[in-house]
C-alpha cells in the first residue's frame, strides 16, 4: 500500500474523502512522560510552583485537538464531537501516561487529531516541569485505538510492540 497523501507524481495533496460516507471515527493515542518518581509525586500529589500541571496539560491538550488541521499541513479540518485527556501515574517508573480520546462523525479518521492532543498535553506537562528538572523525557507516543471507516478497528498490542 502506498502513501495516501501523493499523487501519482510525487506531488503532496490533501486526499480527497468528499465521495466517502460519514461513519463515527474514534481514536485513542498515549504519550509517556518519563518525569521519575520524586518529580511525578510532585505532579500529581502537592503540585509545582507553577500551579496546576494535570489540569493545564488537559486544557492544552483539548485546545491542541481543535487546531490539528492548523498545524499538520494535509490535516482535513472536522468536526469533532469528543475530546478528552486522561491521565494515569505509574509511581513505580516514574511516568505519566497521557492518554488523549478524540471522536467524530466524519468522512476521514482522527488519529491525528488524538496525536496532537496527547503529544502537546505531553509537552505541556514537560514545559511546567523542566524548572525542576531538566532531564524528563517524552515516548513513546503511540497509537492505541482506532475505530471507524474503511480500515475497520486497530487495537494495540497490550505490551507496546
Amino acid at each position: 500500500m502506498g502513501f495516501n497523501h501523493f499523487d501519482d507524481k510525487g506531488n503532496a495533496w490533501m486526499v480527497d474523502v468528499s465521495g466517502k460516507q460519514k461513519t463515527l471515527r474514534e481514536a485513542q493515542v498515549e504519550a509517556v512522560v518519563h518525569l521519575g518518581c520524586d518529580l511525578l509525586a510532585r505532579v500529581v500529589g502537592e503540585g509545582t510552583a507553577k500551579g496546576d500541571v494535570l489540569g493545564t496539560a488537559r486544557l492544552a491538550g483539548i485546545a491542541a485537538v481543535k487546531k490539528t488541521a492548523d498545524l499538520i499541513p494535509l490535516a482535513h479540518p472536522l468536526a469533532l464531537h469528543h475530546a478528552s485527556i486522561a491521565f494515569e501515574a505509574d509511581s513505580q517508573a516514574g511516568t505519566l501516561r497521557v492518554r488523549c480520546t478524540v471522536k467524530a462523525i466524519e468522512r476521514t479518521g482522527v488519529e491525528m487529531e488524538a496525536m496532537t492532543g496527547a503529544t502537546v498535553a505531553a509537552l505541556t506537562v514537560y514545559d511546567m516541569c523542566k524548572g525542576v528538572k531538566r532531564d524528563i523525557t517524552i515516548g513513546p507516543v503511540r497509537l492505541l485505538h482506532k475505530s471507524g471507516g474503511r480500515s475497520g478497528t486497530y487495537q494495540a498490542p497490550e505490551d507496546g510492540s
